[in-house]
């Protein structure tokens, strides 16, 4: 469970289930398992289920960017580097149109070095 991927909605659920029952499973969850002995030990004063309530509210405010980057450090780099990639490559195909564009005569030396100066801004 600690190497799987977190689920921000199976947190939430988790999170407002102990507002009923055992606080703290989100916890655990999200391998965070000091936190959750804690919520665990003090489940019999409101104060873990009103905690719990506000996690739940704050996993489902977050978007899943900000919930990977809080809980799934591994996962939001790997996205991290898969979008730097495309994103390298979508520039990479933007200069060879751009070349292609150059050599049948469509642009001047003047505009391509423009247009390539933009991308690569």
């Amino acid at each position: 469970m600690f190497n799987q991927r977190k689920s921000r909605s199976v947190a939430a659920i988790l999170a407002f289930s102990g507002t009923l029952t055992i606080s703290g499973l989100h916890k655990f969850y999200l391998g965070q398992p000091l936190w959750g002995l804690l919520y665990v030990l003090l489940s019999w004063t409101p104060i873990p289920k009103v905690a719990s309530a506000i996690e739940g509210v704050w996993f489902l405010a977050q978007d899943e960017e900000a919930f990977d980057r809080n809980f799934n450090l591994g996962f939001a780099a790997i996205k991290k580097s898969h979008s730097a990639s495309n994103q390298v490559a979508a520039i990479a195909q933007a200069l060879r149109e751009l070349e292609s564009l150059r050599q049948d005569g469509l642009l001047s030396e003047y505009e391509f070095e423009q247009k390539r100066r933009q991308l690569l801004e």
